[in-house]
């Protein structure tokens, strides 16, 4: 469980990279809008900047997941869970101001976080959190499978926007999810099932 100062320390950080960019944000500049000495900064996130920017990325991804958790209470299928989970992962993202602002002033690290280098980082949180909850609707493996489909789609769509799809659109992503997900995992499922 993280301490409030570790709290403070990370949210710290975001205000700082919102205001000078990743590149020139200093432990000095993240200490000082914390509140705290350097010592505790580094006593806290040994290692200097680049620990403390990845603990910043898993608290945020953390904290996205958690709120996307509530979203899934009382789902009762997977088309119903599929569609929640991509609209609320889009407008999540269509909302973060944070992301807007880092977006703005270094796309190419801010895209790289999202893409080559963060993707990984976000399938395995994803996997971790949303596994579970398409199993009791499909076998591990297609869980495993759906989840690593779902992120890398909703990233896509969320960077290129689509004239024909809008995963932050509760009826247009169902009917995508019908069309394009459902099939394909509904038959996946079935022959693991048949050959297991």
């Amino acid at each position: 469980m993280m301490s409030p100062v570790e709290r403070r320390i990370l949210d710290a950080t975001k205000r700082c990279c919102e205001r000078w960019g990743v590149a020139k944000v200093t432990i000095d500049d993240v200490a000082a809008e914390a509140g705290v000495s350097r010592a505790t900064l580094y006593r806290m996130f040994p290692g200097g900047k680049d620990v403390l920017f990845e603990a910043m990325r898993v608290t945020e991804l953390e904290d996205f997941f958690t709120d996307l958790n509530e979203e899934l209470h009382g789902v009762v299928d997977l088309e119903e869970m599929l569609v929640r989970v991509v609209v609320h992962a889009t407008q999540s993202l269509r909302h973060d101001r944070h992301l807007a602002l880092m977006l703005a002033a270094e796309p190419g690290e801010t895209l790289s976080n999202l893409t080559v280098e963060g993707l990984p980082r976000i399938i395995r949180m994803a996997s971790l959190f949303l596994a579970p909850k398409a199993e009791p609707f499909v076998d591990r493996a297609t869980a495993a499978q759906l989840v690593e489909l779902l992120a890398r789609l909703v990233i896509s769509y969320f960077l290129a926007p689509s004239a024909h799809v809008d995963l932050g659109d509760a009826e247009s992503a169902r009917r995508f999810i019908r069309i394009h997900i459902l099939p394909t995992f509904a038959n996946a499922s079935a022959i693991s099932g048949a050959t297991s």
